[in-house]
């Protein structure tokens, strides 16, 4: 199979072909490997190739709903036994996953072939992908742009066309960003609905979950069905599914909904014209389908959510450098400088200081909830600006001097927590400031590529809709990828 029928099919429609005899796992796995390696050496999507892994699965009897389909892991969490899982870090990039985590269990069980894992910030850390350890993931749309983060590796690849589909994770944003940056679409499952097993009970007080990025929703419906196969046993709770298959509840009507939109950033920064407009057109396609659209927002106080988003997300890192530290004898210098600024910051934290961040986040899934009972889906931009150039984020040179100062003489904790510091790490957020609150609440959302800048960048839009509503998403998906549709979009790598 040439690459230009290749990428004519979505993952369903290649498992097809298998299904039916018309072509071999083994030669669609060479068909994937031929086209990474035309394309990764610009995009920096794979890395950890495992093509002789990938081969031998590929010449094995498969069975399940996505047999023979050739697919990509993140190098964070989604653990292949004996091969290395780097997390974007110096400090564990040579250690090795001791077995599966159920997400690639589950994903080994549909079929799939795993021939790599693609590239991610440090622990995930960051709304773009350009860890120190592996280099800068590029946007296939505009090689000088991110293609997002953290699931930045796994979106650049579908978006070039090497899998139509691939393992990503978000606990912020990070399936949703990645896929508004590459035009592709993105569902954030609801917490607790696929485990985070066997290594933990769940992630980030279940704010954090794995998933995937694809081209075509019923990829992602499919995929769903895959990772929600059956309960995990070890888990802290049972999650609510549908009776139905995700697969069908994506192919049905998702009849009249009331939808609530702003293009307001929580945090009150500028949002770009471009964002707006993104918003504005999908309130009037949404409108021209018989749904019922006005402009709507939940009462939250965003400043105040996002402060308590990134505290739990410091003390979690900081968690993480310490175990990470423990566990394989990693150096301070093994950690990236932003990573070891961000952990003292967040040792900083009292532990009833974190209580009563957590009981605020009871307040914000109450206020969300209200919304959801005037609205079946908020909409807003995925991202508030277009996707950054690589560096453009970076962390300038007279700072990173002051900051390594400070983690010197053990001050960068304390100074950290002030609020003219704080005000500046808000301000990280001023790109992606929409995502966080899926995460927090735990109910699912989803990034749909309905728009691009006149200079071709991609500019998804966000759905959050309320605890279960992920039929309901993944209807609405299809009804607008029927309507406007994008998956034969291809950047001009």
């Amino acid at each position: 199979m040439d690459y230009a029928e290749y990428r004519r099919f979505d993952a369903v429609g290649l498992a097809e072909l298998v299904r039916s005899g018309e072509i071999a796992p083994r030669e669609l796995l060479e068909t994937a490997i031929q086209r990474a390696e035309q394309v990764n050496g610009r995009l920096n999507a794979i890395v950890r190739p495992m093509f002789d892994i990938g081969r031998e699965r590929a010449s094995q009897q498969l069975t399940g709903a996505l047999a023979g389909v050739p697919f990509l892991i993140k190098d964070l969490h989604q653990d292949y036994a004996g091969v290395r899982t780097g997390s974007g870090s110096r400090a564990t990039r040579n250690t090795t996953a001791p077995r599966h985590s159920t997400s690639v269990e589950r994903w080994l069980d549909a079929g799939l072939v795993i021939f790599g894992r693609t590239n991610t910030p440090e622990f995930g850390a960051k709304g773009i992908t350009e860890p120190e350890a592996d280099g800068p993931a590029r946007n296939p749309w505009n090689t000088a742009h991110t293609p997002g983060g953290s699931s930045g590796g796994a979106a650049a690849a579908v978006a070039a066309g090497i899998v139509p589909v691939a393992g990503a994770s978000d606990g912020g944003g990070s399936i949703r960003i990645p896929a508004a940056c590459c035009g592709l679409f993105g569902l954030k499952p609801g917490r607790g609905l696929v485990s985070a097993g066997p290594d933990a009970a769940e992630h980030m007080h279940g704010g954090a979950t794995d998933g995937v990025i694809s081209r075509s929703v019923r990829d992602t419906a499919v995929m769903l069905d895959a990772l929600t196969a059956r309960p995990d046993a070890g888990g802290p709770y049972l999650a609510a599914r549908p009776e139905l298959p995700y697969a069908e509840c994506a192919r049905r009507d998702p009849g009249r909904l009331r939808i609530g939109f702003t293009t307001r950033s929580p945090l009150g920064f500028p949002v770009s014209p471009h964002a707006v407009t993104a918003v504005k057109d999908t309130a009037a396609l949404l409108a021209g389908l018989g749904h019922d659209v006005e402009e709507a927002e939940p009462d939250i106080d965003g400043r105040q959510l996002s402060r308590d988003f990134l505290s739990v997300w410091f003390v979690q890192l900081a968690h993480t450098v310490q175990a990470t530290q423990r566990a394989f004898g990693a150096a301070a210098e093994d950690f990236e400088l932003d990573t070891r600024l961000v952990a003292a910051i967040g040792r900083e934290t009292k532990a009833t200081e974190y209580v009563e961040i957590l009981a605020r986040w009871n307040d914000y899934n109450r206020a969300l909830a209200d919304f959801h009972d005037r609205y079946d889906m908020l909409l807003t931009p995925a991202l508030a600006h277009p996707p950054a150039r690589i560096g453009e984020l970076d962390t300038p040179a007279p700072l990173r001097k002051a900051i390594a100062l400070l983690l010197r003489v053990g001050l960068a904790g304390k100074l950290g927590r002030t609020k003219p510091v704080t005000e500046v790490v808000l301000k990280n957020l001023e790109k992606v400031p929409y995502t966080q609150l899926a995460n927090i609440t735990g109910r699912p959302a989803m990034s749909v590529p309905l728009h691009q800048t006149p200079q071709g960048l991609p500019l998804g839009v966000q759905f959050v809709g309320g605890l279960g509503a992920e039929p309901t998403l993944l209807s609405l998906a299809t009804q607008l990828e029927s309507e406007h549709p994008w998956a034969h979009l291809e950047p001009p790598l």
